[in-house]
């Protein structure tokens, strides 16, 4: 796959299956888990495999729906916020830390496997952040001090956009939180007396089969910013756990601001790797290990918009010990980059960057609390680093954190808490829930519409005939596969172009129509710029 989506010819051939015990409590989940297990040793590439499970095993939702990295679509929008080129940083890794909080409060799911050709769109109307101290102050109160009706609770995840529950599709209680995206569609309380929101709209599109490919693009226009990507996996079984990696064209997550303060950036993000642990006893839990880098660059560089240096950040994951409880921690370090510098792309750990680069440290838990501190003056604007009259810095050990033991840090801090700040909380953190258009509006291979009969079935624990509902999209699938190869006809994404070898692929005049439209869908809201606005 190149240049072009492929479909590859197994598409005719029996999908690896699991059987379905017929035991739909824990025990007999548990069993079919270990027979699923026990097919994947020694699968190179679990992902890729053509599987057909029960869907007793399934989180009734949609996996374009599920994917989504705009957990905190405030967050998303308020990169773009200061003047300052380090502060844009900080904005940044806020929401890389805050964009998939699913993971952070949710249990570890399986959705369904996406079709080729569906696609999935949404959008979120946010109050903007005024500084970040807001979010910090009152992380899950964000929203809710301009809104006069009660929050929507989903297991545990809480609401921080007030909605209407009288809908008849709310969440039932006791309803596992993965499935509070599929099943309710809220709708909000008009408050057109509070402040302006702004619009953040998403959308995806199932652009292979063989390999699972799909594409993606959000945009927030108010504040001249959007992100693309694609959405790939790799995972293999691993001893006792699943291993989950990037996919082969899966290069991360590409931010690009066209305007405003940080005009011309593009922040590219990479992929840490994550293992899906307690496999055997059926009690899933995430553990994340290697590291993120974060990098910025600038087509259109001048003083204004800072021009060089610029500045990159390293998360590295710590290792968890085979004994004892996962400690989820994570250290890292912003760093100054120069023109014409290389040397720096091969720093993926926080001991390879030399001390006189390092502008700020981070440290704590991706689960929770996070905290940063600025390292001598590199941070502040107009200020150079000395490794430009030092062509060749060593690296110089650098003190340790008063964090727990297992949280050994190289981070440059002191003993104590002089001088560290709050980057984000995301225990204190919830999901900001995403308004999709009703059933009804829907095209027919979008997730929601497509999927729906396997969700009612999923939701009223008819387990035989979701399985069944589900077998026939699958099947269905194949059938057209085996058309297209009849006659000869390749299929052709029809919101995103064909390419993937660039990490993003761009987006059709469909493409960009359906954006516009997600725009220009009607809110109870006084939406900044006045798109969006009820009539």
């Amino acid at each position: 796959m190149s240049s072009k989506t492929q479909e590859y010819d197994d598409d005719a051939a029996p999908p690896v299956a699991v059987a379905d015990t017929g035991d739909t409590g824990e025990g007999g989940k548990i069993k079919m888990i270990v027979q699923l297990v026990k097919k994947c040793l020694g699968v190179k590439d679990i992902a890729s495999m053509r599987m057909s499970l029960p869907a007793s095993l399934l989180e009734p939702v949609p996996n374009l729906e599920y994917s989504h990295s705009l957990d905190r679509p405030d967050l998303f929008a308020a990169i773009n916020d200061s003047e300052d080129q380090f502060e844009r940083m900080l904005a940044l890794l806020r929401f890389y830390f805050a964009k998939d909080l699913k993971f952070v409060h949710g249990k570890v799911c399986k959705p369904y496997n996406s079709v080729l050709g569906e696609h999935f769109r949404a959008h979120w109307d946010v109050i903007p952040l005024s500084h970040p101290e807001e979010l910090i102050e009152r992380p899950s109160l964000q929203h809710e001090r301009h809104s006069s009706s009660a929050s929507v609770q989903s297991g545990s995840y809480k609401s921080t956009l007030s909605v209407n529950t009288t809908d008849s599709d709310s969440v039932k209680p006791g309803q596992p939180p993965s499935t509070a995206p599929t099943s309710p569609e809220p709708r909000f309380s008009s408050d057109n007396n509070g402040p302006s929101r702004i619009r953040v709209v998403y959308l995806t599109e199932q652009v292979s089969h063989h390999p699972p490919v799909s594409a993606y693009y959000a945009s927030c226009p108010a504040r001249q910013i959007e992100m693309q990507g694609i959405d790939q996996i790799s995972a293999k079984v691993s001893g006792t756990t699943l291993r989950i990696q990037a996919g082969q064209y899966n290069q991360g997550i590409y931010v690009r601001i066209n305007g405003g303060p940080g005009e011309g950036e593009l922040y590219h993000i990479t992929h840490p790797v994550a293992s899906v642990n307690g496999i055997l006893r059926g009690n899933f839990y995430l553990t994340m290990c290697e590291s993120t880098v974060v990098s910025c660059t600038n087509d259109r560089p001048s003083p204004k918009q800072g021009g060089f240096p610029r500045f990159r950040a390293i998360v590295e994951y710590k290792e968890e010990s085979w004994l004892g409880r996962a400690h989820f921690l994570i250290e890292g370090v912003i760093f100054v980059v120069h023109e014409g510098e290389t040397e720096h792309e091969a720093w993926t750990k926080v001991k390879q960057v030399p001390q006189n680069r390092v502008a700020a440290v981070l440290d704590g838990s991706w689960k929770g609390h996070i905290r940063w501190k600025r390292v001598g003056a590199l941070s502040y604007p107009h200020t150079t680093s000395s490794s430009a009259s030092s062509p060749n810095p060593s690296h110089v050990q650098l003190p340790k954190p008063s964090i727990p033991s297992a949280a050994a840090s190289r981070a440059d801090v002191t003993s104590t808490a002089e001088g560290w700040q709050t980057l984000i909380d995301v225990g204190e953190l919830h999901v900001v829930p995403k308004e999709v258009r009703p059933i009804d509006n829907q095209h027919p291979f979008e997730s929601r519409r497509l999927w729906k009969t396997v969700t009612d079935n999923l939701l009223n624990k008819e387990y035989s005939d979701a399985t069944k509902e589900k077998v026939a999209i699958e099947q269905k699938q194949r059938d057209d596969a085996a058309e297209r190869k009849k006659k000869g006809v390749e299929f052709i994404p029809v919101f995103f172009e064909k390419g993937l070898d660039n990490g993003y692929s761009e987006l059709t005049a469909e493409g960009r129509k359906a954006v516009e439209d997600e725009m220009a869908e009607s809110s109870p809201f006084c939406i900044e710029g006045g798109i969006g606005k009820t009539t």
